[in-house]
């Protein structure tokens, strides 16, 4: 299975700081809760990375952190390779218009980040993980459209 690991900050030794909006935080709940039955292991990452994070006002979250309805160019910095997704509840998703559950691996692991934020992702096909750095994360209506 894919998952993803935030990278350590080699200064404090802790994972990326996570921003939550609080408006989002019920909905999100639900789905960890949801995702027990079929996968528990990204269930509890979900959880964990949930549990984690500093919850914020709307009107507080910053907008260079990546929420629902995001935009969110990110790079592989092992191969220089840079994708742009939306992330979206799993109603929205739509791989075809790069719309991405945030019940994903990529969406769990995306979820909460600043830009400049790095986290190594375990791919299904090699045994090693990559680094992915958070390029640039717009949102609104702009965010909304791809």
């Amino acid at each position: 299975m894919t998952h993803a690991m935030p990278l350590a900050d080699p200064f404090t030794a802790q994972n990326p700081q996570l921003i939550l909006n609080a408006a989002d935080l019920g909905h999100l709940e639900a789905l960890a809760e949801e995702m027990m039955r079929r996968h528990p292991t990204l269930a509890d990452r979900f959880f964990e990375e949930i549990g984690r994070a500093q919850i914020v006002a709307p009107q507080q979250m910053p907008g260079d952190v990546v929420g629902i309805g995001s935009r969110v160019t990110y790079r592989d910095e092992t191969t220089g390779h840079e994708k742009s997704v939306t992330l979206v509840y799993p109603e929205d998703a739509d791989i075809t218009r790069a719309r991405v559950s945030v019940i994903t691996p990529i969406g769990v692991a995306l979820l909460g980040l600043r830009e400049r934020a790095s986290f190594y992702w375990d791919t299904r096909r090699e045994t090693r993980q990559r680094m992915l750095t958070i390029l640039k994360v717009e949102q609104g209506a702009s965010a909304c459209q791809g």
